[in-house]
């Protein structure tokens, strides 16, 4: 089983060919791909036509779904987050801190192309696909 971060949804859903999407297809027919409700909502915030939007969301509904967080990895975020501004790196956005925390108290690997999450690879053994 497999998370695939909302870098590389994006990435798929433009048709646009990374090493992480050319993986990702790979993937689709191997092993199954789960989905996170933070991805979700991230993915499918980006669509600006509302058909869009709906064909994503038909596709995206093939995929189980989990709740990435709740009250107990949202304290472990926080403390990952303090852990890697106390190795001086700030991430961009907390809702990949909440991603890869998920990943790793779930021994997940992700599949991403965002820079976020490369701390958290190095110090905070978040494993990833690659």
């Amino acid at each position: 089983m497999t998370v695939m971060d909302t870098s590389v949804w994006i990435d798929y859903f433009n048709d646009v060919s990374t090493q992480e999407t050319e993986v990702f297809d790979d993937l689709l027919g191997s092993q199954e791909v789960l989905l996170g409700d933070l991805i979700l909502t991230e993915v499918l915030q980006g669509f600006q036509h509302d058909a869009h939007f709906e064909t994503a969301r038909k596709l995206l509904h093939v995929f189980p779904l989990v709740p990435m967080l709740g009250p107990s990895l949202a304290l472990t975020s926080a403390q990952h987050y303090r852990t890697l501004r106390k190795r001086g790196v700030t991430v961009r956005k907390t809702i990949d801190v909440m991603i890869g925390t998920f990943c790793i108290a779930q021994d997940l690997p992700l599949l991403y192309s965002d820079r976020d999450f490369d701390p958290m690879v190095r110090y905070l053994g978040l494993r990833t696909v690659l």
